[in-house]
């Protein structure tokens, strides 16, 4: 009988969504773009709430070498935003670790979307709503991403830290879009998949990847935090 072959100890992204924004009671598109809302929709840093959400997942994290079978956090990787930048400090402080900023982790970039509601969306661009919830290759109004661009951003960031980090458990500190993409390529889930996925305010989620190519996803949208 053939054995399997030993691939080793897996690279493990821990995804961290950041804490919660005084936009995320609202459920305001909030991403990375200019568009209406300027940067107090693209870049708002966390609420009193955010920071509270950061400090208790920072504190699960740090217990997690404490517990039998389950990986220490060995390095932390953010989002270049505010919100995430916060989110990371709260986890660094508690792990003794630096963090390393990467600009492929942002959130979209949501055009003239920034700051409004999915409604006010509706009702301004209903057509160009309509045709990004039907296609990955449609665009937010104003010069927004794609799906199909993020997703070839966030794979090059992958790409990235999976040839720094071989072998090691990483705490990456992003956003919905970019933590959903990161699930779906890893289930080889089509585009879709996206609008199936709960992604809470300071939630985990966690894929494992193996030498051999392969991912396993083995957290979605865990709480730590509450």
């Amino acid at each position: 009988m053939t054995r399997p072959p030993d691939l080793g100890t897996p690279t493990t992204f821990v995804l961290l969504r950041h804490g919660e924004t005084p936009l995320t009671p609202q459920k305001r598109f909030s991403g990375s773009g200019s568009g209406s809302g300027g940067a107090a929709a693209s870049d708002p840093p966390l609420s009193d709430t955010g920071r509270h959400q950061a400090e208790r997942v920072a504190t699960a994290l740090a217990a997690r070498g404490t517990v039998q079978a389950i990986q220490a956090v060995e390095a932390i990787v953010s989002s270049p935003l505010t919100r995430c930048r916060e989110t990371a400090e709260f986890a660094a402080t508690r792990l003794d670790l630096d963090v390393r900023i990467e600009d492929g982790l942002r959130e979209t970039d949501f055009g003239a979307w920034e700051g409004l509601t999915f409604a006010e969306v509706r009702e301004r661009h209903p057509a160009d709503m309509n045709a990004w919830l039907a296609s990955p290759d449609a665009a937010p109004t104003g010069g927004g991403e794609s799906f199909e661009a993020v997703a070839r951003r966030v794979t090059a960031a992958r790409d990235r830290l999976l040839a720094a980090y071989a072998g090691r458990t990483v705490l990456v500190v992003s956003h919905v879009t970019p933590i959903k993409t990161l699930v779906r390529l890893a289930l080889g889930a089509p585009p879709e998949s996206l609008f199936r996925m709960e992604l809470a305010a300071a939630s985990l989620s966690e894929v494992a990847y193996y030498a051999d190519g392969n991912a396993s996803v083995r957290l979605l949208n865990g709480s730590a935090s509450r």
